[in-house]
């Protein structure tokens, strides 16, 4: 036998062997936690005022991502594009009633790659923005109230159901189960508990709503917090230098009852909001915590992946904006966990991530193959050796901005119907909170060139 022959023999072999010795293993399960309008408002983040104590607790047993980043900051178009590994263009993925079947009729979605492969699927309140938008769970389940936006208080509530604006918040002396995120992780332990009789292993996705609006946490939470030391970010006003088309109209908050139309939200309120976002935090930091309490008592740990993550930032009062929807880091930063036996624990990586890139390192993490379609890669080399930068960049968009993240800058380019572009250019080096856009400086156009040519070829990459 030549070598040549002897070598592809050997190497034939080898596969076999590696394939059999996964297959001898238990498949892991996965837990996949998706928090609504969760930026990384978190003790573990920094946010040292911030009472998370069981997602703190989560992440010391696991990697967090200083640097992860949404392709979409909006909730369906989030989702829909981080289930499927595609990326946001300008035909798909724009908006928060997205679809799943924007990716095309051909993309394996998770949900389906995790049933081929024996796993039990299951979803557990808000995964897709739609409901139904995928119908291959083995499980869809939600909460049900007289809306979406699950108010306790009557004069709300009547309001809510009338169709008619009730407040942005609400601060009752309730048990937590009044609401919807308790609920959901009591379905989730319950389910938790029926597949330990099973001998299959799981995909259980479970989604929590708070801290979207409204903020309706209970009062125990929002006691957590004194109110006279709450403030407004240094950066509460829009950039001076910051094009128009970057200071956003939407009016999700607007819409709720004695909240202006239009302008500044008042200080006092401000501050309310802000107070009611952090007891919202730490309410549905408290249902995350009774999960994974259950997940260790059923001896589930030992061979579960974990991931939990936001779908997309949030803006209190950040350059005067409030909510998602906009090009600004503030609202494409998200929290990443990643725990995983086997693999690192309470370290942190500064090597960049993005959604889509979630998708490959499941298929990674549980021993499977990458469908050929996924835009993201495997964030697998950043979760075993988390002290490397293996990734310096990103990309988001938001309507018909887009935003190229380098190393330390921040580009965003909005290309006019007029052909015209504008820009924006941080350096968060020198500007981590995005207040002096560098693009209206000559000196910096070489750069924004290079920024802006590396955009074009990025983009090529995917279709």
């Amino acid at each position: 036998m030549s070598m040549i022959r002897l070598l592809k023999y050997f190497i034939a072999l080898v596969t076999v062997v590696q394939s059999f010795a996964q297959q001898s293993q238990p498949l892991p399960n996965v837990l996949f936690i998706i928090v609504d309008d969760l930026r990384p408002e978190l003790n573990l983040y920094g946010k040292d005022f911030i009472k998370s104590p069981n997602i703190d607790a989560l992440a010391a047993q696991g990697i967090t991502f200083n640097r992860a980043y949404c392709n979409v900051p909006v909730c369906g178009a989030s989702r829909a594009s981080m289930l499927t590994g595609i990326r946001p263009t300008k035909s798909r993925f724009l908006r928060y009633y997205s679809s799943i079947n924007e990716a095309g009729p051909n993309i394996k979605h998770m949900v389906d790659y995790f049933n081929e492969r024996g796993y039990i699927t299951i979803s557990n309140n808000k995964i897709t923005h739609l409901k139904n938008d995928i119908t291959s769970w083995n499980e869809e389940w939600y909460p049900k109230d007289i809306s979406w936006r699950n108010y306790q208080d009557p004069k709300n509530r009547e309001l809510d159901a009338n169709k008619k604006p009730a407040s942005a918040y609400e601060k009752l002396v309730v048990n937590d189960s009044v609401y919807f995120d308790a609920q959901t992780a009591q379905k989730s332990i319950e389910d938790l508990k029926k597949l330990k009789k099973t001998k299959q292993p799981f995909f259980l996705a479970v989604g929590f709503v708070k801290p979207h609006l409204p903020f309706t946490a209970p009062k125990k939470y929002w006691d957590l917090y004194d109110g006279s030391k709450i403030a407004l970010p240094k950066n509460a006003s829009f950039p001076s230098t910051a094009p128009k088309i970057a200071n956003h109209k939407w009016g999700e908050l607007r819409a709720y009852k004695d909240i202006p139309k239009e302008g500044a939200v008042p200080e006092d309120l401000a501050k309310t909001l802000i107070h009611g976002y952090y007891a919202s935090v730490s309410y549905v930091d408290a249902q995350i915590g009774k999960l994974i309490n259950a997940l260790d008592k059923l001896e589930f740990r030992q061979n579960t992946i974990i991931i939990l993550v936001g779908d997309h930032g949030w803006s209190l009062s950040d350059h005067g904006l409030w909510a998602k929807h906009s090009n600004f880091e503030v609202a494409l930063q998200v929290p990443l966990i990643i725990s995983a036996p086997g693999l690192p624990s309470n370290k942190k990586t500064n090597s960049i991530a993005e959604l889509v890139d979630l998708y490959p390192t499941l298929c990674d993490l549980t021993m499977g193959r990458k469908p050929k379609h996924l835009h993201g890669i495997s964030l697998t080399s950043s979760i075993k050796n988390p002290d490397k930068i293996y990734k310096t960049n990103a990309l988001a968009r938001w309507q018909n901005g887009e935003t190229y993240i380098k190393n330390n800058y921040f580009y965003t380019q909005w290309t006019l119907k007029s052909n015209r572009i504008q820009r924006m250019l941080y350096d968060h080096n020198l500007d981590p909170d995005e207040t002096s856009n560098l693009a209206i400086h000559k000196r910096y156009q070489k750069i924004i060139a290079s920024l802006s040519q590396e955009l074009k070829l990025f983009k090529k990459t995917f279709n």
